[in-house]
């Protein structure tokens, strides 16, 4: 039988570290040139365009994908 509590720290931390990597991307400038490339592949014209960094919404998005992922983890 599976732990809740330890299922949702793992899904919690994944979901979180991808978006971190996600954050250090996008504050590098490498994240545009990623979606491009992503959207290339599926032979599809991006139509968004990566907004500046902003360390505060950075966080708020670590914080709440963690938190969204020990739920669902946890459920």
């Amino acid at each position: 039988m599976l732990n809740n509590h330890k299922v949702g720290c793992a899904l919690g931390s994944f979901v979180a570290l991808v978006h971190a990597v996600w954050a250090i991307l996008v504050g590098l400038g490498f994240a545009q040139t990623l979606v491009d490339f992503i959207f290339y592949l599926h032979m599809v014209v991006n139509p968004h365009i990566i907004a500046p960094f902003n360390l505060m919404l950075a966080v708020g998005l670590i914080i709440v994908t963690g938190v969204v992922g020990y739920v669902v983890g946890w459920i």
